[in-house]
């Protein structure tokens, strides 16, 4: 007697805020689901082998790439996309308009990506020096800028979430747009 696997399995999980609940391959990416099944294009196909970042997402506060990652494997889990990371009004999140002020996007394959790796150290609440941002952001690649505005980037978000954690995001956001 020959046993098979169910091919389709039903998960629930949540994702940028939103309940969902979806009946999918046990063999699909987490990318394959999140862009062609929930329509979040945010979430880049690159080496589609987890070495290039482009396909990152936050599972539980935690980096991951999504093509390496099966959507089986969300089941009862949390996820962010770039698309989840404004508020509700559409205001930039405090590593989105570090992006934007530190001129850190050129074509934007990776930004996606780096966005996420930045927004789960930022959440750390540890301070990175510049050798150690390096490090932690070797895992997404970028072919345009050279990383230096990427650097700044992650640095002046790092610099605004603790002045924000300091004072309260809504006066700190007031005072940087004066």
């Amino acid at each position: 007697m020959t046993m098979t696997a169910e091919p389709f399995k039903q998960i629930t999980f949540t994702v940028n805020g939103r309940s969902v609940c979806r009946s999918v391959d046990v063999r699909a990416s987490l990318s394959d689901l999140l862009r062609d099944e929930l329509g979040l294009t945010s979430v880049k196909k690159g080496c589609e082998v987890g070495e290039c970042g482009a396909c990152s997402v936050l599972v539980d506060g935690q980096a991951i790439d999504s093509c390496i990652y099966l959507a089986v494997w969300v089941d009862g889990k949390t996820l962010v996309t770039t698309e989840g990371l404004a508020d509700a009004d559409g205001n930039l999140s405090i590593v989105q308009q570090s992006f934007v002020d530190a001129a850190a996007v050129q074509c934007g394959f990776c930004t996606p990506g780096l966005l996420l790796t930045a927004t789960e150290l930022l959440e750390t609440g540890q301070t990175y020096s510049r050798d150690e941002l390096r490090t932690e952001l070797s895992g997404h690649l970028c072919r345009c800028t050279g990383y230096h505005n990427i650097l700044n980037a992650v640095e002046l978000a790092q610099e605004r979430h603790q002045a924000a954690e300091h004072i309260g995001s809504h006066e700190f956001w007031e005072a940087v747009s004066r």
